[in-house]
């Protein structure tokens, strides 16, 4: 089975996200598309970090019924930061007949050289890079990379973030059942003063 790993902390998942699997669902020949949800991304502080598993809630809740994608929490009971080559051998030893492929933006594609053993992910697995505003695509490092024109969003968690504890909407920015979710387990809130 050919799969896409789509690695994020999708702190909220959002309507960029979803799009941009579904264009490459689209696009290409894989036929699932995985969120691997990112318990600690070593290049991100952990502080804004909602709990893992409400964020791989939310990532279940977003997808529900869509038989292409699937929300994955492999990297919760792997060591902490979370590197992505681990991840690949993990899933390569326990799918061994699945062909993986990585899904990420041009701004991730531009950090590849500080990666963990960068070199072993360029030289085994297929990068499907997506551009991301501000964040030009060359191809330094011999990669099997495949650039997709896939519909430019600039909608970020952060903003969504924002909103949320500025008490604002984020009606169509996330799927409505996510917004609901959101709001009723007052994720991202201000803090309470006493």
């Amino acid at each position: 089975m050919q799969v896409g790993l789509y690695f994020g902390s999708f702190n909220p998942i959002h309507v960029g996200h979803l799009i941009i699997a579904n264009h490459i669902l689209n696009e290409t020949d894989l036929e699932k598309v995985w969120f691997v949800v990112s318990p600690q991304n070593p290049f991100k502080p952990s502080s804004t970090l909602l709990n893992e598993y409400d964020r791989l809630h939310l990532v279940q809740t977003a997808i529900e019924g869509v038989d292409d994608m699937k929300a994955v929490d492999v990297e919760f009971s792997l060591p902490k930061p979370s590197y992505t080559v681990h991840t690949l051998a993990y899933l390569q030893e326990k799918y061994p007949a699945h062909k993986f492929s990585i899904i990420m933006g041009s701004d991730s594609f531009q950090n590849l050289p500080q990666w963990k053993n960068a070199e072993v992910i360029l030289k085994n697995y297929p990068l499907l890079v997506y551009r991301r505003p501000g964040f030009d695509i060359t191809d330094d490092y011999g990669a099997l990379i495949r650039i997709m024109q896939a519909p430019l969003l600039e909608i970020s968690a952060t903003h969504i973030r924002d909103l949320v504890k500025d008490g604002k909407s984020i009606r169509f920015l996330v799927p409505p059942n996510v917004e609901e979710e959101i709001r009723s387990n007052r994720f991202f809130r201000k803090p309470q003063s006493k």
